[in-house]
């Protein structure tokens, strides 16, 4: 069917027509030819579809927290049409077959484009590298590689995977955690005054940031290019703009780097309530993190915003803090809070949402068809998005099968009423 999306603004430029047939933009302005379908797009801004880098779908192992069905009906509802999802899984995605299932799983679903990260090492044991070749080479053209939830820790191991992508193109996701520092299942409260007298295990932001130092020095070693996933402290961003102007020098490297919408504009001081809600790796920081990661992400210095969507099941949130599930969900409300934070302060306009959400994750991960300019010729993978809608979040309306939603009962500007997958809705009425 043919589509007519009727005044939109193109990245929050002037409003224009934009005609679609058969998954095409194929014209901009005034169209030569009546639509089967006509959007009336009065008062919105049309986005090119956003990418997800970083989600957990959870299946297989896990389908009572999310399926890949869900999970890509609640990434349509926040304006995606490509995700990323991450390989701890049960099994995990270390090899080409488990990384077509996942894949395959997206196709049924129709919802958003689904392309499986392959875990670096087998297992996630640090150990030995997985099928890295296979999966990049199986129908689901993995390039993305990630034991995140753990840290690759082994400098020697790291060096390998950074040897072994290059070959093909790949990059390497680093859950950036020593876990001399941090170890993993204990720590989960930001290291200091309130990590005390809460009686929680600190996380000290250094823990993040040594291994950041430690992965961009690798990266420039092999010549091969390292992603630092969910960047969450002020040291991290001073690294990241030490490694990106040598890599800019070398040309033979390269880091790129994500923040996600929690580490924009939640602070540890959430944790005071011991609401497991808010307990999730790497944790809440304080507020001079907050605006450090806020600054990065506008100058560029922090590339993408992605979500980190970690759904549970509610036998495994509701316990006491320690002893709860890391991580929250992130799908629907991501455009909101980005919008929110960035936007509507004026560190980013629509086109740089746009970069950081959509354009900038798709090159990271080499997705041809997204991420494109709303241009004639191009895929029509789009989103609209009412800017000035205002809306209180519910969690119970969630399209994820999950509720550990941290934006419940918050306020938030800027909504996704529209998704086009090469031109069919997704989302919206």
């Amino acid at each position: 069917m043919s589509l007519l999306i009727k005044g939109a603004s193109v990245l929050g430029a002037e409003p224009t027509d934009v005609y679609v047939d058969g998954g095409m933009i194929r014209e901009i302005g005034a169209p030569s030819a009546s639509a089967d379908e006509v959007v009336d797009a009065s008062g919105l801004v049309l986005l090119p579809g956003l990418v997800d880098l970083h989600t957990h779908l959870r299946q297989p192992g896990r389908e009572d927290a999310e399926t890949v069905a869900s999970g890509a009906a609640a990434a349509a509802a926040g304006g995606y049409t490509a995700v990323l999802a991450m390989a701890n899984t049960s099994p995990v995605t270390d090899t080409a077959e488990a990384a077509v299932s996942v894949w395959e799983l997206g196709r049924e679903a129709g919802l958003a484009d689904v392309f499986p990260v392959g875990a670096v090492t087998k297992g996630l044991a640090g150990e030995e590298l997985a099928e890295l070749a296979l999966m990049n080479r199986s129908r689901a053209g993995v390039t993305v590689f990630s034991d995140d939830g753990r840290c690759v820790s082994d400098p020697r191991v790291m060096r390998r995977a950074l040897e072994y992508v290059k070959a093909f193109g790949g990059v390497i996701s680093q859950h950036s955690q020593d876990p001399s520092l941090a170890p993993y299942g204990s720590a989960c409260c930001h290291e200091g005054e309130l990590s005390g007298r809460l009686g929680l295990p600190g996380w000290p932001g250094v823990a993040e940031e040594v291994i950041v130092a430690r992965d961009v020095m690798l990266a420039r070693h092999t010549g091969s290019r390292v992603h630092v996933a969910h960047a969450s402290t002020a040291g991290t961003v001073e690294v990241l703009r030490w490694a990106k102007a040598q890599a800019e020098k070398d040309g033979s490297w390269a880091v790129t780097a994500e923040v996600t919408p929690h580490h924009l504009l939640l602070t540890t001081d959430l944790l005071a309530g011991y609401d497991p809600t808010f307990k999730v790796n790497p944790p809440l920081r304080p507020a001079e993190d907050v605006e450090a990661l806020r600054a990065a992400l506008a100058d560029g210095t922090i590339d993408a915003v992605a979500t980190d969507h970690a759904p549970h099941a509610r036998q495994d949130k509701e316990h006491a803090f320690v002893d709860a599930a890391f991580g929250m969900l992130g799908l629907e409300e991501a455009l909101s809070v980005v919008s929110t934070v960035m936007v509507s302060s004026g560190l980013l306009d629509w086109a740089g949402l746009a970069r950081v959400m959509s354009t900038t994750p798709a090159r990271i991960a080499g997705l041809e068809g997204h991420g494109r300019p709303i241009a004639v010729g191009e895929p029509a993978n789009l989103a609209l998005v009412d800017p000035a809608a205002t809306y209180v979040v519910d969690r119970d309306r969630s399209l994820s099968l999950s509720r550990n939603n941290p934006w419940h009962d918050r306020k938030l500007t800027g909504r996704v009423t529209a998704t086009f997958l090469r031109g069919e809705q997704t989302y919206g009425g």
